[in-house]
């Protein structure tokens, strides 16, 4: 079974907010999330998928979400990225 770790950004009052998680089933968790039965801090937003990545064991995707969530240059990246190609 593989695992994900992703970065969801939503935009809501002129704020960018972001939320880093770990899931196997990508599609549903977004789902999720954008019906607010995903995490608590998610409710009530509407999230884009940003960021994904495919790993092999639940205990390497819960490290990698770990550094993610630490990482807050890395992440910032992704942000301004996507906000630069979907923005116009």
């Amino acid at each position: 079974m593989s695992f994900y770790v992703y970065l969801i950004l939503s935009y809501k009052k002129n704020k960018y907010t972001s939320y880093v998680g770990y899931t196997s089933n990508i599609i549903n968790r977004i789902k999720l999330h954008n019906t607010s039965k995903g995490a608590k801090f998610t409710k009530g937003r509407k999230w884009s998928l940003i960021f994904k990545k495919k790993y092999l064991s639940k205990s390497s995707a819960m490290k990698a979400e770990y550094k993610l969530k630490k990482d807050y240059r890395f992440r910032n990246y992704l942000k301004k990225k996507y906000i630069s190609n979907n923005v116009k």
